[in-house]
């Protein structure tokens, strides 16, 4: 039946901001997409899930986002090419360090929120994303949504590339995500979840919230560690692919 890879984001806990069980987390999931600060996080709670991902084996990914720390990086931002490059920059090598002080390395990236959805389909966006990818680490693996323009632009640039479907998300019919803004666009229902995650490696399509379905290719299935429930829905939907015969592997 194959493989598929299961992700999170994690690493995005402070004190008066806690948001995800990291520790269960990490536990369920085959690769971790881990807060580089600008959006969640802290230092020492960042090298903290480090850590605990080395111990537990699980491959770890940067997750890079616009600098908006209040808004959890879910706002789009106006930013100039330059500085939406040396954003990146700056955040790739702040987790890199601390993964090698961990003990681990960083073996792929995957933007968050708002500069996720951006690359999608925002082509200059993109290319600053892949420009400062490059510029840190090529091998890095540039992990993002499956049919976005982000993707094709990071090959063309010679970078390797993953791609990504939603368990925890409802897609809109052109194979975007919904907005968050929109009613039921973030799932919660562990059986839902599974069996919609079941269907897209079986079979290759998500049901679409108008009732179509539609083509998806991904490696990896992510999670979002603070929609709440998230650890029984990734703990249903891994026991359901493994009960449908797929193996639970990462995709680097």
């Amino acid at each position: 039946m194959g493989s598929i890879d299961l992700n999170s984001d994690l690493g995005e806990n402070v004190a008066d901001r806690i948001v995800s069980d990291d520790a269960s987390m990490l536990r369920i999931v085959t690769s971790a997409n881990i807060s580089c600060g600008f959006h969640a996080g802290s230092p020492e709670g960042i090298r903290e899930t480090l850590t605990r991902a080395a111990r537990g084996g699980v491959t770890i990914g940067a997750h890079p986002s616009y600098r908006d720390y209040a808004n959890f990086g879910r706002i789009p931002v106006d930013i100039d090419s330059a500085t939406l490059q040396a954003h990146v920059e700056y955040q790739l090598g702040a987790l890199i360090g601390l993964a090698s002080a961990a003990g681990t390395t960083v073996s792929y990236v995957k933007p968050h929120g708002a500069l996720y959805n951006a690359i999608a389909h925002d082509e200059r966006q993109a290319k600053d994303v892949v420009a400062a990818v490059r510029a840190i680490d090529p091998s890095l693996v540039l992990l993002g949504l499956a049919g976005g323009i982000a993707l094709d632009v990071a090959r063309q640039a010679g970078l390797a590339v993953a791609a990504e479907a939603f368990a925890d998300r409802a897609y809109a019919p052109t194979g975007q995500l919904l907005a968050r803004t929109q009613p039921d666009a973030v799932l919660h229902d562990p059986r839902e979840v599974a069996d919609r995650m079941v269907r897209l490696v079986t079979e290759g399509v998500i049901r679409a919230v108008d009732g179509s379905d539609i083509r998806v290719d991904a490696q990896s299935i992510c999670v979002h560690g603070d929609s709440p429930g998230s650890v029984a829905m990734a703990a249903e939907t891994k026991r359901s692919l493994q009960g449908a015969g797929v193996t639970i592997a990462p995709f680097v």
